[in-house]
Order: structure tokens, then C-alpha cells, then sequence
């Protein structure tokens, strides 16, 4: 005669957000948890305008530094030469940056923000900090200015760790479920193009 089965042990569902304490008492887990839904909902509101965060930063470095070459841009963002170029090649073929040949040194290519990648970061403001807002919803304006200088004087030692490795980033928005895309020529929609905004 064939035995009843055993009942399997039903485990109760994790209640949702219940992160241990233990492991909320380390500060390099909430950095890179609030990091991981904060690149992703930054890569949320700029896929919106068909971008991601590596055109953002080079619109971004040309708008402050004025043009470069592509090896100053590779070598100022500490980013990997060969994804600079697609994406650079990207923001060529929407039109908001130009890429031009040194007339002195034909090796040298000056990549230069034009006036309609101006006006495309211009547009991008409100959105990014919109959505800057959201995430920092439960600071004051104090703390909020507070926990940026934090920030920023972590990034500027860890940045500063990085420099003496010599090693290159290759995507700052990542892969995966937190929004990164293979780079590629015509990956990039003009900004404001099938946005749902």
C-alpha cells in the first residue's frame, strides 16, 4: 500500500523591504542598494529621451570643457576607448555632437557639442533632477545639500583610488535589470522622440 505523502514545509512569503538589520547596518550594502534604484530610475528617464548615461556624461564633459579629442574624453571619463567612440558615434548621428579631424594631426579627432546636443542637455534638466527629487523625497533641502557634499567627497576618494590602478570603466549605467544596453551607431533616438513625456 503506497505511504501518504509528507506535507512539504510551507514557508511563509518575506514581508517586502524586510532587509536584515545586520545587513542595514553596513554602509557599503545601502550605497549600493539605494545606488542600484537610483541608476535605475535615472536610466528610466533618460532612455525616455533616448539617451543612457554615458551620452548624458559626454554632452555633459563637452558642455563644460569645451571640445576634446576622443582620447582626452576617453582619458578624462576614464572610460574604455572603444565604447567612447560608439557612443560618441551615437550622439554624432543624432546631431548633438560633430567630429572633426586635427588639420595638425590627422590622428587627433576633436569631438565638439553642437548647438542642438546644447539644447537637448538643456531640455534634460528638469527631468533628471525631477527625478533626483523623487528618490530624496524624505530629506529636508538641508539634508539633502548635506548628503551630497557626503557624496561627493566619497566619489572624489574613490576616484582618486582609481586613478593610481590604472584601470578603465566600461559602462557607468551597468548591464542587466538595472538598464544597461549594448552601445552601438543608431542606438541613439533624438531626445524628445517617442518620449512619454
Amino acid at each position: 500500500m503506497q505511504q501518504p505523502s509528507t506535507p512539504a514545509t510551507v514557508h511563509a512569503p518575506r514581508a517586502g523591504g524586510a532587509t536584515p538589520s545586520r545587513v542595514l547596518g553596513l554602509n557599503a550594502y545601502l550605497m549600493y542598494a539605494t545606488g542600484k534604484a537610483a541608476r535605475r530610475r535615472l536610466t528610466d528617464t533618460l532612455t525616455a529621451h533616448g539617451l543612457r548615461l554615458w551620452h548624458l556624461t559626454i554632452l555633459a564633459m563637452l558642455d563644460e570643457a569645451g571640445p576634446l579629442s576622443k582620447g582626452d574624453l576617453a582619458a578624462r571619463l576614464d572610460m574604455n576607448q572603444s565604447d567612447l567612440t560608439r557612443t560618441v558615434t551615437d550622439l554624432d548621428t543624432a546631431g548633438y555632437v560633430e567630429c572633426a579631424r586635427d588639420p595638425s594631426d590627422r590622428r587627433r579627432i576633436e569631438v565638439t557639442l553642437t548647438p542642438a546636443g546644447g539644447r537637448a542637455l538643456a531640455r534634460l534638466d528638469s527631468d533628471v533632477s525631477a527625478t533626483e527629487a523623487g528618490l530624496l523625497t524624505p530629506l529636508t533641502h538641508e539634508e539633502r545639500d548635506r548628503f551630497a557634499s557626503l557624496l561627493r567627497r566619497v566619489h572624489a576618494h574613490l576616484e582618486r583610488e582609481r586613478a593610481g590602478d590604472g584601470s578603465a570603466v566600461t559602462e557607468p549605467d551597468g548591464t542587466g535589470e538595472d538598464g544597461g544596453h549594448d552601445t552601438h551607431p543608431g542606438a541613439l533616438r533624438r531626445v524628445g522622440a517617442g518620449s512619454s513625456r
